[in-house]
């Protein structure tokens, strides 16, 4: 039994189950606007059951990918694989069994999210792979989150639509910049090793101008989604408080100092999905 609990934690401490919220707020806004106030309950807890899976099976293959990579990275080198606390072999029949569990709960929304699920899973999985391709992996990260409201839409109303496809490219701004931002961390190994990434390839400074202009896009595109949905000053003022967090964000970490990384990445972050979600659901509710 020991044994058991202990696995659990080593293994839950590897996918980083908490950061879940950085995703799944948007998937639940995409489920809010597309229902025009509360889905069904139905709906929403396959939704949830579909995110938390599907992320649990991105991470887990990340960690078994990029196993051999993270031994060589002072940083990484105690996650669970590389220190042995957990086999290869667990750890891909976890990232099985999360896939399934992500497909199952695709096939109890509707006949389209489950025709679309190996797409899905084949653009979150993929990601692991990314840096070895094209210094532009923050991009791919993006998308694996962005997915997420357009395929809620999807879940709830059986199609989809072009609005909605905005707060895609929002979260993926949003993901691609302060994955770009984190990256920094470890340009000097990833250019040592032969990884790609943004600051490996442009530096430090050319990485910050970089996750800067992907944030200014957040602040456009939300501009073009509180019109395209017709909100009002509920979902504005909480628009202008995730960009001031934004900028904030931008504010404690420099290329000269990456000593507050970890705030910004995942704090900061946190608070921004949160604070978008509720502001846009009390915004949609109050207009029933």
């Amino acid at each position: 039994m020991t044994n058991v609990f202990r696995s659990t934690r080593v293994t839950l401490e590897m996918i980083k189950w908490e950061h879940s919220i950085f995703a799944l707020p948007f998937a639940l806004t995409g489920a809010v606007l597309a229902a025009g106030g509360w889905p069904k309950v139905w709906t929403l807890s396959w939704i949830v059951v579909c995110m938390v899976s599907a992320r649990t099976a991105a991470m887990a293959f990340n960690r078994l990918v990029d196993a051999d990579i993270d031994a060589l990275n002072p940083r990484t080198a105690k996650r669970a694989l590389p220190a042995g606390e957990l086999s290869r072999a667990f750890v891909l029949g976890f990232t099985v069994l999360s896939s399934l569990i992500f497909i199952f709960g695709a096939a109890m929304l509707n006949r389209l999210t489950l025709e679309l699920s190996p797409v899905a899973l084949g653009v979150v999985l993929a990601y692991s792979y990314m840096k070895r391709l094209t210094r532009w992996s923050h991009v791919v990260l993006g998308l694996a989150l962005g997915i997420a409201p357009s395929a809620a839409w999807i879940a709830v109303r059986g199609s989809l639509e072009a609005r909605i496809v905005l707060l895609t490219a929002i979260v993926l701004l949003w993901v691609g910049g302060f994955d770009v931002l984190y990256a920094c961390q470890d340009f000097e190994h990833d250019r040592s090793v032969g990884l790609n990434s943004v600051p490996a390839a442009f530096g430090l400074n050319g990485a910050f101008w970089i996750a800067r202009a992907m944030h200014a896009g957040v602040a456009v595109l939300l501009v073009l989604l509180w019109h395209a949905f017709g909100l009002g000053f509920v979902a504005l003022g909480g628009f202008g408080v995730v960009v001031a967090l934004l900028a904030y964000e931008h504010s404690i970490v420099s290329p000269k100092d990456l000593r507050r990384m970890n705030a910004a990445f995942f704090t900061l972050n946190g608070i921004i999905s949160v604070v978008f979600f509720v502001t846009v659901t009390v915004d949609v509710l109050l207009k029933r």
